[in-house]
């Protein structure tokens, strides 16, 4: 039996090119630190994968996590520069595989794992797609690793480290693209390897039933508990398991794993999820207090096992999340220049500095908030990768939103050119050219956060019928005819606030997240990048810093004075579009301070209502895009305020 087809099928890597402030971003990546690792980082330029000695683990994860960024990345911006480094590094992998068809370091019998090779295989998968001359060359030395990998399976070996059966599901993926793209008569040995996986790893569905998954703020849980569950509460684990179910409903077809699935997701981010979109956990999971740290490996895996889920399922609620990662986890996280990151982000943060993370954070050492790598460039490649999508045999869907072009053939055969000139998520309008060689159906997906919100839609020039989302997916059609048309769509955002623990609020617009504006000075620290005892240079743009606030940051909010601003004159948006202040709109309220302690180095937790008293006078606050705020105050307290009474008059809300 085949495995079960995508409700949205993805499309293959190089089919959609970014255009507009994405590629604006992908460009920064590209020219800072991700199109660089491979020269001077030696978790990447010195890793046992390439022949060297560096490696942050025993793991060896640093080269293939890189790699599996590194692919969609430079063949969706079609750079040579960065294919070059690709296929340099595919040379020395492939030219030192083992006669038993092992790949990579570990080639000890005794210390195999097979975990590392799970993103190395998801970027070949990826760079076959992109470039199919690759084909001939990779296939076959992928064929031995899967030989090799059944045996050890058969013989209960090669996941003896929690992390390969925690993320299973990523090898799984790129043996199900081998079923259906070069099965080679083998389909029999990769169904095998798939469920040998499944049986090896961690059971995510047993966890995401009620009566195993915690609840709970895991501080606050017996430690016997959460050790027996770290596999499952790991914050990077948690992403990536959460698309676990609908990978391996692909090939057991068990209905159950797809409600499974939908709890999990559910249930990890309303106990423990942070207002940007990714998961709380510093490096394990907590609740959801704001002053808890989340890695930025936890914002990318997540972002991508969300839209994995949408591809699969079709619940808008996954595409919606996917985007909220992506416009505000991931950007917070990353300088604008993208020359440095932060290793974990807290969605209270005024300054970025050494802290006491002792008895604060789970497992992260004092400079875990500053700016000073391996896996965060697959992100927004990803992505962009995955914005759009084919729907039935005549149809195609722009999921994931933003300024793109796409070209590709579909399953009836009409070729299809679109181009969407956007500045979503920071304007409302969408303008689409699209050329096809026949009739065929256009979708766009429409968030629901505009669900109760009219949408404008014109289709050369005409205003288009009143058109209702599908309650399931979020997508509106239109048929087009054969050749050239013009779409504009508009959307209507509006202010939302989203109520947070021990009532706190965080307030969106659209699928941006806006956070208190505590100002900003930056402060190059030391850099940190090279152990090793003669290292390479090091770029001149390279660095690591501090920031600190030089605004008041321990302010309560009155929601009901909440007002969205918008530079509506901006024909262009800044790049970097994440750098300070530069995004085009901002949300005005009144506020005043309050007494809010500070805690090993960082805010405590948020005071509890009815301990909120005003200490200054009322004042205008200003808030902002929270990834363009690298320090920031996005989970905040409210008061109710009289402004007629006059300044500084308030009661904790």
């Amino acid at each position: 039996m085949p495995v079960a087809p995508f409700l949205l099928r993805p499309l293959a890597l190089g089919s959609i090119k970014p255009q507009g402030w994405l590629r604006d971003q992908m460009v920064l990546m590209a020219d800072g630190l991700a199109g660089h690792e491979f020269e001077f980082y030696e978790m990447v330029h010195d890793s046992p994968w390439l022949g060297g000695k560096s490696e942050y683990s025993p793991l060896n994860e640093g080269f293939p996590y890189w790699f599996n960024g590194l692919v969609p990345l430079a063949y969706g911006l079609d750079d040579p520069r960065l294919k070059m480094q690709v296929r340099d590094g595919v040379d020395y992998v492939l030219a030192h595989q083992q006669p038993d068809g092992w790949l990579g370091p570990e080639t000890d019998l005794a210390s195999r794992d097979i975990w590392g090779r799970f993103p190395l295989f998801l970027g070949l998968i990826q760079l076959i797609e992109a470039d199919s001359s690759m084909g001939p060359r990779l296939i076959p030395a992928m064929y031995k690793f899967v030989d090799l990998m059944l045996s050890l399976l058969r013989k209960g070996q090669g996941t003896k480290e929690i992390w390969g059966r925690a993320r299973y599901a990523d090898m799984v993926i790129s043996l199900q693209w081998l079923y259906e793209n070069y099965p080679e008569s083998r389909e029999n040995d990769l169904l095998e390897n798939m469920h040998l996986l499944k049986d090896h790893g961690l059971d995510w569905a047993n966890y995401y039933d009620e009566r195993n998954f915690i609840f709970n703020d895991l501080d606050t849980v017996d430690l016997a508990i959460t050790e027996a569950a770290f596999g499952f509460v790991h914050a990077v684990n948690a992403g990536q398991g959460l698309k676990t179910g609908a990978v391996d409903y692909r090939f057991t077809r068990n209905q159950s794993l797809l409600e499974s699935t939908r709890n999990g997701v559910k249930n990890t981010f309303l106990y423990h999820g942070a207002a940007s979109g990714t998961i709380i956990g510093d490096e394990r999971e907590s609740g959801l207090a704001p002053n808890r740290g989340s890695e930025l490996c936890t914002a990318v895996e997540a972002m991508y096992s969300l839209s994995y889920l949408y591809q699969m399922l079709g619940d808008n609620s996954f595409a919606d999340r996917s985007e909220l990662a992506a416009f505000n986890a991931l950007p917070v996280m990353l300088t604008p220049d993208i020359w440095a990151r932060q290793y974990i982000a807290q969605p209270n943060q005024p300054w970025s500095r050494k802290v006491d993370s002792a008895g604060l954070f789970w497992n992260v050492g004092d400079e875990g908030i500053t700016y000073g790598l391996v896996n965060f460039p697959q992100g927004l490649p990803k992505f962009i990768a995955a914005s759009f999508v084919t729907v039935g045999e005549d149809g195609v869907g722009h999921a994931l939103l933003g300024p793109a072009d796409i070209s590709t053939t579909l399953p009836n055969g009409a070729l299809i050119n679109a181009s969407c000139d956007t500045q979503y998520p920071f304007g409302d309008d969408l303008h689409y050219t699209v050329k096809s060689t026949a009739p065929f159906k256009f979708y766009t997906r429409i968030p629901q956060w505009n669900s109760n919100n009219p949408v404008t839609v014109l289709i050369n020039g005409q205003p288009s019928e009143a058109q209702i989302p599908d309650p399931h997916t979020g997508m509106i059609s239109m048929a087009l005819p054969q050749g050239n048309n013009l779409i504009s769509l508009t959307l209507n955002p509006s202010i939302h606030i989203e109520p947070r623990a021990n009532s706190t609020v965080s307030i969106y617009h659209g699928s941006l997240l806006y956070a208190l504006d505590v100002g900003q000075s930056m402060q190059v620290a030391s850099n940190n990048y090279h152990r090793r005892a003669d290292p390479v240079p090091i770029p001149p743009q390279s660095h690591s810093y501090t920031i600190t606030n030089t605004l008041p940051w321990n302010i309560a909010i009155d929601p009901s004075t909440l007002t969205f601003h918008t530079n509506s004159s901006a024909t262009d948006l800044p790049n970097p579009i994440f750098g300070y202040q530069a995004p085009p709109g901002w949300i005005t309220a009144k506020g005043c301070q309050i007494e809010w302690p500070v805690d090993h180095g960082v805010p405590a937790r948020v005071p509890l209502p009815g301990n909120r008293p005003c200490v200054s006078a009322v004042q205008e606050v200003v808030l902002r895009p929270y990834g363009s705020l690298k320090v920031h105050m996005a989970e905040l307290p409210t008061v109710e305020l009289n402004i007629s009474r006059g300044a500084g008059t308030g009661r904790g809300g």
